[in-house]
């Protein structure tokens, strides 16, 4: 059940599902809470109580806000897990990987642990050895349609790119779903507002970070000529961040490779739990 948490300009939509630790997941831009669809179910199995949330101006969410910045989307969630009574985990895709690195920085008794997948958590630094890389080029020209010319078409097709090689059972339902969406009046504005938001203010925010976090990166994402560097860098500026790569994974390895993700994820949750008891 969609439930709505009214902040100073607008809603965000949320639902939650079972009892236990909270795991707070939050998406990447032109998608929804959606994307979490086969990780929420395993989660809540595993003992979770799982909040899955659409951000501003995505999904359920309302649009109209001022800005759109990963600072701005810390600050939603932040208030999202002091709605629902944290401390919690927080789970962060693409810009939401910066929002999350902002939020434990900001709030570090709200937050247990991170997870970042495919994390855009820093000023990005692109070089003629990435522009050599096929998917990388055909990656970028179509995210460039949809930031710059606002194109549907041109978001669907970054996304057939984004999810290389194997595709979610759902794909052709799912991809509907997004393109309904994102045709909603405002939501394409909202894409294109992310995406023109650098990660400078999550950048600065990595040093500050005092919990453990977890960088999941797809070793075929089109986002980075080599997301094994990308992540590497994020976590060199971590104080207790580690890396790990799923194989054949595009930039979405949550929804592409759910199990593998998950596989990854839990050890890591448990690890923690674990952790801070003895502490």
């Amino acid at each position: 059940m969609t439930q709505h948490l009214a902040l100073e300009h607008g809603t965000i939509a949320y639902e939650v599902h079972g009892q236990g630790p909270l795991v707070v997941l939050a998406h990447g831009m032109g998608d929804s809470r959606q994307a979490y669809r086969f990780l929420v179910p395993e989660l809540v199995a595993a003992g979770y109580r799982v909040a899955a949330t659409d951000l501003r101006g995505c999904g359920e969410s309302s649009v109209g806000w001022p800005s759109y910045t990963r600072t701005d989307i810390a600050g939603d969630l932040i208030a999202l897990v002091k709605h629902l009574g944290g401390p919690a985990v927080l789970v962060g895709h693409s810009i939401s990987g910066g929002a999350v690195t902002i939020a434990a920085a900001e709030e570090p008794e709200l937050v247990t642990c991170v997870v970042e997948l495919a994390p855009f958590t820093r000023k990005q630094e692109y070089g003629l050895g990435d522009f050599k890389q096929a998917r990388f080029r055909k990656g970028l020209v179509r995210l460039a349609g949809a930031a710059f010319l606002g194109s549907v078409g041109s978001w669907k097709r970054y996304l057939d790119v984004a999810y290389p090689g194997r595709k979610p059972a759902d794909w052709e339902a799912r991809q509907a779903q997004v393109e309904t969406m994102m045709r909603e009046e405002g939501r394409m504005k909202v894409l294109q507002k992310m995406g023109s938001n650098p990660p400078v203010d999550a950048g600065e925010a990595l040093a500050q970070v005092q919990c453990p976090v977890l960088v999941i990166e797809g070793s075929e994402d089109p986002d980075w000529g080599s997301p094994q560097a990308e992540g590497e860098a994020v976590v060199a500026r971590l104080k207790h961040g580690r890396l790990a790569m799923i194989e054949g994974a595009g930039h979405y390895p949550h929804a592409q490779y759910p199990a593998e993700t998950l596989a990854l994820m839990l050890p890591f949750l448990q690890a923690e739990a674990r952790n801070s008891s003895i502490s």
